[in-house]
């Protein structure tokens, strides 16, 4: 398959799942979706201007985190904030935890089953537990 056919693949793709979550394909949502949507991983909305910018795309940063924001309500993308300087967008919208590595920034996925939990806490009278985000922060070992 040729550059061009699988880059309109994806962009076609991309086009079902966002009308499959109420989302109106605009030629710029469809490109900031292909994007984020080609493969699983995690990105910042500087990351995503400026790799949209870099392959000549004309698009302001209101528009990148607009449209992020609107995909992540949607449920189309998952929004993290992981260290508190910046929002996280993952592709991945299946439950799932994550690594971050302190070095580099990176967040990797960790399944579900490979995490247990012994007890949690029980909620606040009136409420109940809708989700766990957790976060492992990662470092080089000591020498």
């Amino acid at each position: 398959m040729s550059a061009i056919a699988s880059s309109e693949a994806v962009a076609a793709r991309c086009q079902q799942r966002m009308a499959d979550c109420g989302i109106r394909p605009t030629a710029q949502r469809v490109r900031i979706a292909s994007l984020l949507l080609s493969e699983p991983q995690h990105l910042s909305a500087e990351q995503i201007l400026a790799n949209l910018r870099a392959s000549g795309a004309r698009v302001s940063k209101a528009t990148v985190y607009n449209t992020l924001n609107l995909f992540a309500s949607h449920g189309l993308i998952r929004q993290l904030s992981v260290d508190g300087t910046r929002a996280w967008f993952d592709s991945n919208v299946d439950a799932h935890y994550h690594f971050h590595d302190l070095t580099s920034g990176a967040l990797i996925d960790v399944p579900v089953p490979d995490v247990e939990f012994s007890r949690l806490p029980p909620p606040p009278p009136g409420t109940e537990v809708d989700g766990i985000d957790l976060v492992i922060r990662l470092r080089k070992k000591a020498s």
